[in-house]
């Protein structure tokens, strides 16, 4: 090789490493200046020795020839659509009939239950050939889409060249592109400039650019793509859904974050649920998720429909998008003194409702949008989940406005503000902040904490604001009296009130040490705490090593509970709660005694003729066992059922010890 050519090849390498880093594994090394310079001194080398260009440079994404016309093209297999549900009572549905479908068809093998996002772009089909891009096509009606290839090329997330040393003979990838939030703002930020119209969303813009006949207009406009199946694909050396994701990435094609695989349809709900909480975090549009049977094996044996797939379904939720403007940005004080920016909008009609605030979640992700008092701002809600802002309509913007900085001091007790390690969020370190002391009796007074019904938010306020309470210990001294001293609270209700406060003296540890507001204690966290220690004193006196050690704890929250229970105000809190009576133990009927199983962990599979699934964990748990989901090398005891599956050859390959449910029954027995 001349020394030219070596040149050449290097560069090429460098380029395409720096695509990797940038499009797969969201890690760029380079700023975009010093990646343009590398493109641009392969450009001129090949410029000058064009017997060294090859189609599969990436100089070669931009520059080709217009098409005159999009030509038909027929899909091997058929792209079909996937049905919707928007319940989880549908999705559960769907579930059992999946498992139903795959018994009849003798599959009784557990079933792998993948979580991806669902991407708002446009369905692709890309087929390579020995390794190298032949065909782009869109779905069209699922038989016969139109040949994109030409601007398919110019997309830099998508691989000219296949990254893998022997790249099978022929697969078709399909997947999703898609234009970035950030991008659709500078896009209509160019347009602007230009003259032209703006583009009214990212699918919108995707949907046409990829249509279009000159790919140098389609290069200009920077869109990505996420792979999610194959179609008519010669034999790859992979068995399920979660396996093709694996290898995509290695073959240097794209895949959505966030996918996950679960060995059951609650777990992945739970998930799922908890997912669309983050939504914001990510840069592009998602309008659900997709779920999918893992196995290709029982991918087959399910089938399709005229027109989807039985081993897939869409969970999508309801999203609602507005456009309005922003009057200001304030900021509020969480329980845990966690400072969070707040857009106050001029009122919009969003999903039947009138919008007058939405999230900005925190300091960090208003810079990152550049969000300024007086921007116009498309505002989104989906599903439950509070109004976010989606980006700022900055072609719109059309004088220069003010960069919003975070606060420096808390609003509420000026004390100076500390950020996290992470550099993500601000925190007021105040406990004693008016702010904090609001929001934790708010919370405290919930209703999966200590379920006080009556005491509402602008009771609270009140309260904290007349001095009455400042403390969770001075809900407990109310008395009728002062209550009624309140605006708009008579006898009666003042009476219901100090009733309601009495009785959740007896709600007990879990309750209490959800409800105290311990950062990364919730629920179960709580409640993995109170079966291993059933007592606060307990709690107190336990090192943070044996904390730790209790399963699903870990250090992070291990320590988080010590230091709040040997420091000044959580040992103060806890001392002025005894004063006043509230129990500070798990009530007898809960706790659950040493037993047989205490300490060891078990995993029930197959089918078990004195038990259901339920009813199994539940006596493992009354016996002090943890019931598991998943085999591993944690695994003490494995119940096998009738038709265990691969649980059952895991616990064999790991050597967990297996109980058929007659051992299983002697051992729940025995003292």
């Amino acid at each position: 090789m001349s020394r030219i050519a070596k040149q050449i090849a290097d560069l090429r390498e460098q380029v395409r490493h720096h695509d990797r880093l940038y499009y797969l594994e969201a890690k760029p090394e380079i700023s975009d200046l010093e990646y343009d310079r590398l493109l641009e001194q392969l450009r001129d080398l090949e410029t000058a020795h064009p017997d060294l260009l090859t189609p599969d440079s990436p100089t070669q994404r931009v520059g080709g020839e217009p098409v005159s016309a999009l030509t038909a093209v027929e899909h091997q297999l058929p792209m079909l659509s996937i049905d919707n549900t928007y319940s989880t009572a549908d999705l559960k549905a769907w579930g059992k009939r999946t498992e139903k479908l795959l018994r009849e068809a003798g599959n009784t093998a557990p079933i792998g239950w993948v979580l991806e996002l669902k991407i708002d772009g446009v369905a692709v089909s890309l087929t390579y050939e020995a390794g190298r891009l032949v065909l782009g096509a869109t779905r069209g009606n699922g038989l016969i889409g139109d040949d994109i290839t030409h601007n398919v090329r110019t997309i830099p997330a998508i691989p000219l060249t296949l990254e893998l040393a022997t790249p099978p003979p022929r697969v078709e990838v399909r997947g999703e592109i898609f234009m970035t939030n950030s991008a659709l703002v500078t896009l209509n930020e160019a347009q602007a400039t230009r003259g032209l119209p703006a583009f009214a969303n990212t699918r919108n813009v995707t949907a046409g650019s990829i249509r279009l006949l000159d790919p140098r207009e389609c290069g200009s406009r920077p869109l990505r793509f996420f792979c999610h199946g194959v179609g008519d694909t010669s034999p790859l050396p992979i068995d399920s859904q979660s396996e093709l994701y694996a290898w995509a990435r290695k073959a240097g094609l794209p895949v959505a974050p966030r996918t996950q695989l679960f060995d059951s349809l609650d777990a992945l709900i739970d998930a799922g649920t908890e997912l669309i909480e983050e939504l914001h975090e990510l840069d592009f549009e998602v309008d659900g998720f997709v779920v999918k049977v893992d196995a290709f094996q029982q991918q087959q044996l399910l089938g399709a429909t005229t027109k989807s797939p039985r081993w897939a379904i869409a969970w999508k939720f309801e999203k609602f998008e507005a456009t309005t403007t922003l009057a200001g940005i304030r900021v509020q004080v969480g329980r845990g003194g966690t400072v969070t920016p707040v857009a106050d909008l001029e009122p919009v009609e969003l999903a039947g409702t009138i919008v007058r605030r939405a999230s900005l979640h925190n300091a960090d992700e208003v810079s990152r949008k550049d969000v300024r008092v007086g921007d116009v701002l498309v505002v989104e809600k989906a599903g439950k989940v509070i109004p976010h802002v989606v980006r700022v309509e900055k072609h719109l913007r059309k004088k220069r406005l003010t960069v919003w900085h975070p606060p420096t001091h808390c609003p509420e007790c000026q004390t100076a503000l500390i950020r996290d390690e992470d550099g993500v969020y601000i925190r007021c370190p105040n406990v004693h902040c008016p702010a904090r002391q609001r929001e934790r009796l708010k919370f405290f007074a919930s209703r999966n904490a200590m379920d006080i019904e009556g005491l509402g938010d602008k009771l609270v306020e009140q309260l904290v604001s007349t001095g009455l309470v400042t403390d969770y210990a001075d809900l407990y001294r109310l008395t009728t009296d002062q209550l009624t001293s309140l605006e708009r609270m008579g006898k009666k209700s003042a009476e219901n009130l100090v009733k309601q406060i009495a009785g959740s003296r007896d709600r007990g540890l879990i309750r209490l040490l959800n409800a105290l507001g311990i950062r990364h204690v919730g629920p179960r966290v709580a409640m993995l705490l109170s079966q291993r220690f059933p007592s606060i004193e307990a709690l107190r006196q336990a090192p943070i090593d044996e904390l730790a050690a209790v399963h699903e704890i870990g250090e992070v929250i291990a320590a988080s509970v010590h230091e709040w229970l040997a420091g000044e105000y959580g040992s103060g809190v806890i001392d002025r709660l005894a004063t006043v009576g509230v129990k500070l133990d798990v009530p007898e009927q809960q706790r659950i005694a040493e037993g047989p199983l205490t300490g060891k962990t078990l995993v029930v599979t197959g089918t078990l003729t004195g038990f259901n699934r339920q009813e199994a964990e539940e006596a493992i748990r009354q016996a002090g066992g943890r019931a598991s989901s998943s085999v591993s090398k944690k695994t003490d005891y494995l119940v096998a059922g009738a038709e265990a599956g691969s649980k059952l050859a895991k616990a064999e390959k790991l050597g967990v010890q297996i109980l058929d449910e007659a051992a299983f029954a002697a051992l729940l027995a025995s003292q």
